[in-house]
């Protein structure tokens, strides 16, 4: 300030305060670029920073660790996602880490994501980005929701002429032995489990493509219209087939779980068809078709559960009176927004529950619907605390009528990151505020890796599309 009047130039000690107050300023700035997501349960971080040299840093095992350096899972582990999240550039490009204090374990167990490939093929490569995302999330269960009405890609070893003649096209768009086995395997590096839908008895057309006789004839008066209903559940082959067609999933998919649908049955060709008829009136079921169902959902269920594999079933399973497993886990998507009945029901009957009704992403709506996501909690309703313990988690779902892989991830992310907070996060955070500043920098992560995930409201990340 060399022309200022000398009572208004600033004094030595004043010059020192103000280099001061800039560096904490600057510290400051630096510690709110570190927006760990989802928070941890206990996170105390500092001014005090170190600089990290790429060429020498690394992480290593403590000496009391049981695992050795040949377990290939631990070592890819060590990537692990909450430290490169407190990793930070400065304004020279270079990266610096600030003390930090980190406690942090999941609230749920269970932490999903299912996507849909079968109303839109979804390349392998779209997959693996998604599971790589999934993973930067905190998320553990890629629930594949594989097989539908309107194609069959999942190419079975046993019955070959299902994507053959269910897939979009034999060749191109399904999903080899090779291909499956790579998604689990990828996804077991990440920490992710692959649990495949194979629904039945609704959404199979595309199964009756392949297998002969196996869904039920429609009628119309008296004469078949042509058209095909849900498996054909009086036929003792229905039941053959279901047993070597999942004792081969069995083997191919080696998680302790398969989930096997059971949603939205529509029983009008089933009403029309004079066989099953005449089967509803030899069994005492009268005209009540959800009996019927039942009768079907009970013997698929004794085939599963004699691969030795668990079950997860959608709710109208759990809501028709189906005899159930004692560790059959039941997921809830239906009743909007008096979801909270269906989990008090389910869990004061003693099974687990799954919570997905608020977390449907493929229903979009303009303006920030994340904050609607982000408020939605499993464990919000009426019930006991052993009943509040039966909910293991919830997954966020987006089905596949209107994504393929030229909008599935943009979709995706950031929206099921307001869903990963809430399954891993401790219940009391729940500020909306604090949560948008923090997911704004999350989503400009995700960005600089890769993953075009869209933004929340209008703004700017400081290192935009550099990995796109």
């Amino acid at each position: 300030w060399p022309n200022s009047p000398r009572s208004l130039a600033p004094s030595i000690p004043e010059i020192w305060l103000l280099l001061f107050q800039m560096v904490l300023l600057r510290k400051r700035s630096e510690l709110d670029e570190i927006s760990l997501w989802p928070l941890p349960q206990k996170f105390q971080s500092s001014a005090v920073a170190f600089k990290l040299s790429p060429a020498r840093f690394q992480i290593v095992q403590a000496k009391q660790s049981s695992a050795g350096p040949s377990c290939s899972i631990l070592e890819n582990a060590f990537r692990l996602e909450t430290f490169s999240q407190l990793v930070y550039e400065d304004d020279y490009g270079v990266n610096n880490i600030n003390k930090t204090d980190i406690s942090d374990f999941p609230r749920f167990a269970h932490r999903g994501i299912l996507l849909d490939s079968s109303r839109h093929f979804l390349p392998l490569k779209v997959i693996l980005a998604n599971l790589e995302a999934m993973a930067m999330n905190k998320f553990n269960v890629f629930h594949w929701h594989i097989v539908d009405d309107h194609s069959f890609p999942y190419m079975s070893r046993t019955f070959p002429e299902l994507s053959q003649k269910g897939a979009y096209h034999p060749f191109t768009h399904v999903y080899t032995p090779s291909d499956v086995k790579m998604v689990i395997e990828f996804a077991r590096m990440r920490g992710i489990r692959v649990i495949p839908e194979f629904d039945t008895p609704g959404h199979t057309e595309s199964w009756g493509n392949g297998i002969k006789d196996l869904l039920t004839p429609c009628y119309s008066d008296s004469s078949p219209s042509g058209a095909f209903g849900p498996v054909n559940p009086i036929l003792n082959s229905s039941y053959d087939f279901m047993t070597q067609f999942f004792k081969e999933i069995s083997t191919v998919f080696p998680d302790a779980y398969i989930h096997l649908g059971g949603d939205e049955v529509d029983f009008s060709c089933w009403e029309s068809n004079p066989d099953i008829q005449r089967f509803m009136v030899q069994q005492g079921f009268g005209t009540d078709y959800s009996k019927l169902e039942s009768f079907y959902i009970q013997r698929l269920l004794d085939i599963v559960a004699a691969t030795k594999k668990g079950y997860m079933v959608w709710q109208e399973v759990f809501d028709n009176g189906v005899k159930l497993k004692a560790d059959t886990q039941i997921h809830v998507w239906k009743g909007r927004p008096q979801y909270q009945d269906e989990m008090a029901q389910v869990t004061a009957a003693g099974f687990n529950a799954l919570l997905s009704t608020p977390w449907y992403l493929n229903r979009i709506s303009y303006g920030q619907d994340w904050v609607n996501i982000y408020k939605a909690d499993p464990q919000n309703f009426t019930g006991t605390d052993a009943q509040k313990k039966l909910v293991i988690g919830g997954e966020a779902c987006l089905w596949g009528e209107y994504v393929d892989a030229t909008n599935l991830t943009p979709r995706l992310w950031p929206r099921a990151s307001a869903v990963a907070e809430r399954l891993w996060s401790d219940k009391s955070v729940t500020d909306v505020d604090n949560a948008y500043n923090r997911l704004v920098q999350h989503r400009c992560r995700m960005v600089k890796r890769g993953i075009p995930a869209e933004p929340l409201f209008v703004g700017h990340c400081r290192q935009e599309y550099k990995g796109l």
